[in-house]
């Protein structure tokens, strides 16, 4: 199904006013939203995208609105997995947690940006280039691949080239000033902490981008539901990751559901390039008759998968004291760091966010404690941030 030039404009007016509303009536003003805050709009922006599917679903017909939620879906996990990495450079930067909607929101326009230049190019080379999903298969396996790594959370992403770049050819400064992307220091004019994180969110995205376009064209080759179904995924991303902070870590098997997804989808382009074969040195350049996924068995299979490796994730003793230790080295580290962040209230929240998790460890079985990973080093980093605490309530006294 064609759509028509009014339609494409219509919906990237809708999107644009979206993102506009977002920074006017949320961000402009710095503040660090409250879950209900987080949940509803949540709600909303995933509402809408549901909304927008069942009118895709209605003029477009069965098959082009399976293939709009079918990439929507397998957006929506990705974009999920990619928080991860948002959430290892706010804290590699200290991004001050009333800051940090402002930094998102930039991470999903750049996000945004990027991808529709991938989308059109992908067109373009799918178009010409048959062969093209071959390539598209290739880097998903391999994606596939990474995500099994148990190190692939753990690198530091915010410490890439184009921040290394940044400091070495222009003065930057340790510290914020407010949301000011240059500040003055000494006389003279500098960066600040706030626009590096901001180069660093940038080129992370264009990473993402290598990953999510190749899976979504594995789904559907339609440029419009691959355009709208990646942007109605990043939007509420930000109020997600407020929304899921400090249970990201409770699911521990969602890189291998990703990595299942995307092998899936990785060996489904495979197929489909076999099937429209032009290389000559395969099959003398005929299509090979092989196995088509439709997008029905598509749809159930990432549904299906992700399901399971989220149940799998939330019932699992180990998972549990894993994220409960890892949330309490987080608000540990954050409670003996806290100079980046004027608010006043936000020291006490820190610190019952650590008790509470303290709390939850203790009602835990021992061996699934003992067991979790650097747990020695955080138990250390914890008695810390107690002696820091009776320390500010002494002089406070």
């Amino acid at each position: 199904m064609s759509v028509s030039p009014l339609v494409w404009t219509v919906t990237i007016i809708v999107i644009v006013g979206l993102l506009a509303f977002d920074y006017f009536f949320h961000i402009r003003k710095p503040h660090a939203p409250t879950l209900r805050e987080a949940s509803i709009w949540s709600a909303i922006y995933v509402g809408a995208a549901v909304v927008f599917g069942i009118v895709v679903l209605m003029v477009g017909g069965t098959e082009m609105g399976s293939q709009y939620f079918a990439g929507f879906i397998t957006e929506k996990a990705l974009s999920v997995d990619n928080l991860f990495v948002f959430l290892v450079i706010l804290a590699s930067f200290r991004v001050p947690r009333e800051d940090q909607q402002k930094v998102l929101l930039f991470g999903i326009v750049f996000a945004l940006i990027a991808r529709t230049v991938f989308i059109f190019l992908g067109v373009a080379l799918i178009n010409s280039f048959a062969w093209i999903f071959y390539v598209f298969g290739a880097i998903l396996l391999m994606t596939a691949g990474h995500l099994l790594k148990p190190e692939s959370h753990d690198q530091d992403e915010a410490d890439n080239i184009i921040v290394r770049l940044a400091k070495k050819m222009f003065r930057t400064s340790p510290h914020y000033d407010g949301d000011k992307l240059f500040t003055i220091e000494n006389g003279k004019r500098v960066l600040t902490p706030m626009l590096l994180v901001m180069v660093a969110i940038g080129g992370t995205d264009i990473l993402f981008a290598l990953d999510s376009i190749p899976a979504i064209f594995g789904l559907t080759q339609n440029a419009y539901v691959v355009f709208t179904a990646t942007a109605f995924s990043l939007m509420g991303l930000r109020q997600l990751f407020f929304l899921l902070d400090g249970l990201l870590d409770r699911l521990i098997y969602l890189s291998f559901g990703l990595a299942a997804i995307l092998a899936f989808i990785g060996a489904k382009l495979v197929l489909h390039a076999l099937h429209q074969n032009t290389l000559p040195f395969i099959n003398g350049g005929q299509h090979v008759e092989v196995f088509e996924v439709t997008t029905g068995l598509s749809l159930v299979v990432i549904i299906g998968v992700l399901a399971i490796t989220i149940v799998a994730s939330l019932v699992s003793p180990a998972g549990k004291a894993q994220t409960a230790i890892n949330n309490a080295r987080r608000h540990a580290e954050s409670y003996l760091d806290l100079e980046y962040t004027a608010d006043p209230a936000e020291r006490e929240r820190i610190y019952q966010n650590l008790l509470d998790e303290e709390d939850a460890i203790r009602a835990m079985d021992k061996k699934y404690r003992d067991k979790a990973k650097d747990v020695d080093a955080i138990r250390a980093k914890v008695e810390q941030a107690h002696a820091r605490h009776a320390e500010y309530l002494g002089s406070a006294t």
